[in-house]
């Protein structure tokens, strides 16, 4: 079978080894004829696999909808094969915030997609991925936007202190020293999203507080967006104290990795426990990314998918409880 797609932008659009990326990946031969991409292979799907990933980078291009480079190119030969190709074209351009720099924030992936869409509209979600797949970074986001947009009055995130059993007064300093190595990766984020300057403004003003998940018991959460990161460390018990601190004019977004639980073996994760209690609740999404949503180095993606498929062959139980 041979497919010719032709268009101006086509030497713009693959540049590098593009071309010769998603002709590998489904096994056909692609080549430039002047402004025209000449598809050609023995199996007609692999064919017009290519041919719909080509199509989809010139119109992402035409649309200036962001760069194209190899992981969005893996991507979407990904979604060719599984589906969802067409949908994320549509999507891709959806921007839920701005930094200081200009530097838009938006879902890279369907999946992440999905994940923005229930922050909007749901007063819960839980969100469980692997490593690099957003799951902190676009909750925070959407906590900056909602505070930003005054729909809450502040930002409280918070994190279980497994590798000290939250007794962190055994550690040496003062409280913002014992709480700084487990909260860095939020105080990353939020120093991205605001610029220093604002979120220390904002931090010691206390309209963003960030604090160990511990410190949560007792109070009552109004007018607020919660962030719950690494849950999958909290037990039961935590996390049923967690989200009955809910209140008033409050969302919430529990987020966790059930490859990376450091509980102690025999102890069922909280985060877990929630999917199985959780899930009929109205108001409540839950949102599950998966390896193809990491937009980290893509080399995250490769290791995460050989543990996974390490633990497959071994059999291996994931240590849920």
């Amino acid at each position: 079978m041979i497919e010719r797609i032709e268009n101006n932008n086509i030497r713009n659009v693959f540049v590098g080894d593009y071309l010769n990326r998603v002709a590998n990946y489904f096994h056909v031969e692609s080549e430039f004829d002047g402004n025209s991409v000449v598809v050609s292979g023995d199996d007609s799907l692999m064919v017009t696999r290519a041919l719909s990933v080509y199509n989809a980078m010139l119109e992402l291009y035409a649309q200036d909808k962001g760069e194209i480079d190899s992981r969005l190119v893996d991507y979407l030969c990904y979604l060719a094969t599984n589906g969802g190709l067409s949908d994320f074209v549509k999507v891709v351009d959806d921007v839920i915030y701005t930094t200081p720099s200009g530097r838009p924030i938006k879902p890279k992936t369907l999946g992440q997609r999905f994940y923005t869409d229930a922050l909007k509209r749901s007063e819960l979600v839980i969100c469980s991925g692997p490593a690099g797949s957003g799951k902190t970074f676009l909750g925070v986001a959407m906590a900056v936007k909602a505070f930003r947009n005054r729909e809450v009055s502040r930002i409280i995130l918070t994190r279980p202190a497994v590798e000290a059993g939250e007794r962190l007064g055994f550690l040496p300093g003062d409280i913002e020293e014992k709480v700084n190595p487990y909260m860095r990766p939020i105080y990353d984020a939020l120093t991205v999203l605001l610029g220093q300057e604002l979120f220390e403004k904002y931090y010691e003003k206390g309209l963003i507080e960030v604090s160990p998940l511990a410190f949560m018991r007792g109070r009552n959460l109004d007018d607020a967006f919660v962030l719950l990161d690494e849950a999958q460390n909290t037990t039961v018990e935590q996390m049923k104290m967690f989200l009955t601190r809910l209140g008033l004019n409050c969302r919430a977004c529990v987020c966790g990795d059930f490859t990376q639980i450091d509980l102690p073996r025999g102890t069922t994760s909280g985060l877990y426990d929630s999917l199985n209690v959780l899930s009929d609740v109205d108001g409540i999404s839950i949102v599950s990314l998966k390896s193809a949503d990491i937009v980290r180095n893509p080399l995250v993606m490769k290791i995460v998918q050989a543990y996974g498929k390490r633990d497959k062959e071994l059999n291996k139980e994931n240590t849920y409880e």
